[in-house]
């Protein structure tokens, strides 16, 4: 089978099965110059980018790290999405992408299917060990807890411990064995109280440097990677 017949699978996405109206081309210009996550049909991420000279409906993605796909791959239809901080809304995009030299990417096609307010960044499912550390109030210290998923953006976690809206705490996981842990400030936004008497905690991260995204973006994808090598 085909690399391009793989990708050509599962093409239905929450990205393009939104009711809502197609934005606008006001929505495509604001995407320029943004980080976005690359996303095959399937869900899988490809690669994280910088949207860069756009015209029109094509750009280039220069991207940022890793790719799961070969430079020599023939055309390839993905998902394209990101955030835009100074307008504070999300974009969701189609396109066909073909390799460059020097980790560029040319997209062809290029088309916004969906905006909003929400972050759109590409989540992992985990379920590892890792410790959350308060430095105020009676419950001050590191508690354990389960890293259930992981985005650049944000993390959800699962505590028997309780936290409130907006509570922040430092959030320490090792997702690859062979690499350092990592270290994360979090602010709690989202609680979802479990029948078992333990919650989930929907965090955000904070204060986060370009150096740190880039981390861990990459332990993301490693970890991406040794899944799909174990199962």
């Amino acid at each position: 089978m085909k690399l391009l017949d793989l990708f050509k699978k599962g093409s239905k996405t929450p990205e393009n099965t939104s009711s809502e109206k197609v934005p606008d081309t006001a929505d495509l210009r604001i995407a320029s110059g943004i980080r976005v996550e690359v996303t095959a049909p399937d869900g899988r991420l490809l690669f994280v980018a910088k949207l860069m000279n756009l015209h029109q409906n094509t750009a280039e993605l220069h991207q940022y790290s890793e790719a799961t796909l070969p430079q020599e791959t023939e055309p390839v239809h993905v998902h394209i999405r990101g955030y835009n901080d100074h307008e504070r809304k999300a974009i969701y995009m189609e396109g066909t992408i073909c390799p460059r030299p020097n980790h560029i990417w040319q997209v062809e096609d290029l088309c916004v299917t969906r905006s909003g307010n929400d972050r759109a960044f590409f989540r992992l499912s985990t379920d590892i060990e890792a410790t959350a550390t308060t430095f105020s109030g009676f419950s001050a210290g590191e508690k354990p807890c389960r890293l259930l998923n992981i985005s650049v953006g944000g993390a959800c976690i699962g505590s028997e411990f309780k936290y409130y809206k907006d509570d922040k705490f430092l959030l320490k996981v090792r997702l690859l064995e062979d690499r350092p842990p990592s270290a994360m400030f979090c602010q709690v936004l989202r609680i979802i109280e479990k029948e078992d008497a333990k919650f989930e905690y929907g965090c955000r991260f904070l204060e986060m440097t370009e150096d740190v995204e880039n981390k861990i973006t990459q332990n993301i994808f490693a970890f991406q990677r040794q899944k799909r090598r174990n199962s």
